[in-house]
């Protein structure tokens, strides 16, 4: 697979890593596009680890919720395959797999009347012929985690955008069982943009959320963002989508996010920030707008 290493004179990329066995959700040189004999979106040959957080990233129409819906199994590339676990995911069946991933995408539409507390044991259903003893306290528990549980007899229609995806939130995670419970083989947690229709706090609580659930169960998460500075924050690593059928580059989000790649990427010019905590974080131009298309940036004095 192609990543991005940090090197002795700064960061590497194009490094050959030999493919490894189990434990992982492989990109076998895919080909996406949007629909069947559309342009190519973007080529992926990755290899992506359980116990991390993994943030998908690139600009509009790079292809990342196309790359979602092929490593959950809902879209077939256009060429290559998806392994999970050193077996084609497409042979899988989809109760197999719903056993060990959960899938949030983003936007859910319901046609009944669910309470919040229905909808989060929907999560559950892939258990049911082989329930935990905790059931009811499973579901509490994720409720409780993402602050929807005074929420739990409201009708889910009747909740804000930013309150259904913490909905959404909690019934993934109630999906995916403890270590000591699941089947053998690795869980994932896939996540298209669970962010977008949260506020600033419960961006950072549902983040920091999924990213304790990874390091602590051993769970993979698969996180589709737009925001540089989360996944600066909370991700392990990084799988750049550039967009115009590139190739993804996979690597640590220090060595992936520098300067030079988010201005050739997003076509915008900043300077990287050290909080207080030690995490870069990106400081966009005060005037460095550039539209698609454009050759050069529009700004004067862009870092």
């Amino acid at each position: 697979m192609t990543v991005v290493t940090t090197g002795e004179h700064g960061p590497v990329q194009g490094m050959d890593v030999p493919h490894q066995g189990g434990g992982s959700l492989h990109c076998q040189d895919i080909r996406l596009t949007a629909y069947r004999q559309g342009p190519l979106l973007a080529r992926v040959d990755a290899q992506l680890r359980p116990g991390r957080v993994t943030a998908i990233l690139g600009p509009n129409g790079a292809g990342k919720s196309t790359l979602l819906a092929a490593l959950c199994g809902t879209q077939s590339p256009r060429q290559g395959q998806v392994l999970w676990d050193g077996a084609p995911l497409a042979q899988l069946p989809a109760a197999q797999r719903a056993r060990r991933m959960a899938v949030m995408h983003q936007d859910t539409q319901l046609a009944f009347a669910f309470t919040v507390q229905e909808v989060v044991e929907m999560g559950r259903y892939p258990h049911r012929q082989h329930p935990a003893p905790d059931e009811a306290a499973i579901v509490q528990h994720c409720m409780q985690a993402t602050g929807v549980a005074g929420l739990a007899q409201r009708a889910l229609a009747s909740l804000s955008g930013g309150e259904r995806a913490r909905v959404q939130l909690a019934r993934a995670l109630a999906q995916i069982p403890p270590e000591g419970q699941a089947q053998s083989g690795s869980r994932w947690l896939l996540l298209d943009e669970p962010t977008a229709a949260l506020d600033l706090q419960h961006q950072h609580h549902a983040m920091a959320l999924v990213r304790e659930r990874s390091s602590r169960d051993g769970l993979g998460v698969i996180v589709v963002l737009h925001d540089l500075n989360l996944a600066q924050r909370y991700a392990d690593e990084v799988l750049l989508l550039p967009g115009r059928g590139e190739a993804a580059q996979l690597g640590p989000v220090h060595a992936v996010l520098t300067l030079p790649t988010i201005a050739r990427v997003w076509r915008i010019h900043g300077e990287m920030q050290t909080a207080r905590d030690g995490t870069p974080q990106f400081m966009a131009g005060a005037h460095c707008a550039q539209l698609p298309g454009m050759d050069s940036p529009v700004a004067s004095g862009a870092v």
